[in-house]
């Protein structure tokens, strides 16, 4: 299991503008929309007639992340990751994003160092420039704020309200990875905590592990559906799972809809982590969350183009609300949908 970093040097040494000089030093901007970034009370963004899109997510210790087994460098590229696949979620396209830390005594320059690499790393792959942020002390431990600022046409936005009866719904990727892989680590540290002797057997674990410490967004379905010129009628990222991310299209859209189990992909290490809990693995996907893969619909007419298209499945379709929302079983069952959601799932 990791443990943090108690040698180096004391970010005291730097005081509040210094650690700002200090990580801004390796800082490059490279979009035409950045005007000015670090280093006044604002960054200036040059207007180009779309619409700006804005999202901010807090990560926070103890909470969304545990420092015993997250290395600070994948916290760092998670950060970024999570905001920019909200965008990629509006339809839109990232372009900036602002960072701000609460930071404890217990934290060295070099420790901040490795999150700051984490996060110029998820920078350079989406193709976002930081601007700016904050950092303050905090008296409990590691919070991480970003704000993610994107752009789009105003007719090629994907709002949650937008889906129609009979229309597909359709995910990217596979569900479930990253909650499998946090009840890995979860049951690792327990034994550790137990008998510190006892090396964690990560082992044959490796995707899940990667899904829930360094996931990724999902840049390449924003560009394929620009590419076949697709809109979707609506769309959100699966954070909170499944269920929960149907809902909320549903009740935006004022719909219903129906869902098969046997159509929701899952990966071959998802279902191992779950046969070794004694669990359902279609839970994993309906309420693990954290995946950080798109769940959007599309009008009946677009399903030749959406089967063609790499890492999507079509799960089910739009109903009227009077319908409801649930799912079929491989037994063929109708189970209603409940929207647990991640934070109700792990308490």
């Amino acid at each position: 299991m990791q443990e943090n970093n108690t040698q180096g040097t004391d970010i005291s040494t730097l005081g509040e503008f210094g650690l700002i000089k200090h990580l801004s030093k390796n800082v490059k901007l490279s979009q035409a929309t950045t005007h000015k970034g670090i280093g006044d009370d604002a960054a200036v963004l040059n207007q180009t007639g779309k619409k700006t899109i804005v999202t901010t997510d807090l990560l926070v210790e103890g909470i969304h992340f545990d420092l015993m087994y997250t290395p600070l460098r994948h916290l760092g590229y998670k950060a970024i990751v999570v905001n920019v696949s909200d965008v990629y979620a509006m339809n839109a396209e990232p372009k900036q994003v602002t960072v701000s830390l609460a930071i404890s005594k217990r934290f060295t320059v070099e420790a901040i160092d490795e999150i700051y690499e984490g996060i110029h790393m998820a920078c350079e792959k989406y193709n976002v420039d930081l601007v700016g942020g904050d950092t303050t002390s905090s008296l409990t431990g590691l919070c991480i704020s970003v704000t993610a600022i994107g752009e789009a046409d105003e007719d090629k936005i994907a709002y949650r309200s937008g889906a129609q009866v009979n229309d597909l719904i359709c995910v990217t990727g596979d569900l479930g990875a990253a909650y499998a892989g946090l009840q890995l680590l979860d049951r690792e540290k327990r034994i550790f905590e137990n008998n510190p002797e006892i090396q964690p057997d990560l082992t044959g674990h490796d995707y899940i592990l990667e899904r829930q410490l360094k996931p990724e967004a999902r840049k390449d379905i924003f560009e394929s559906l620009q590419d076949a010129k697709i809109v979707p009628t609506s769309m959100i990222d699966i954070s909170d799972g499944l269920s929960s991310e149907l809902f909320h299209i549903c009740e935006k859209s004022n719909v219903g809809c129906q869902i098969y189990e046997e159509k929701i992909p899952i990966d071959f290490e998802t279902h191992k982590m779950a046969e070794e809990l004694n669990m359902n693995y279609s839970i994993f996907a309906l309420n693990g969350g954290e995946d950080y893969e798109l769940l959007f619909t599309v009008p009946l007419d677009k399903f030749e183009e959406i089967e063609k298209m790499a890492d999507v499945k079509v799960v089910g379709h739009i109903c009227e609300a009077s319908k409801g929302k649930y799912m079929v079983a491989r037994d063929g069952t109708e189970i209603a949908l409940q929207a647990q959601g991640w934070t109700n799932f792990t308490e």
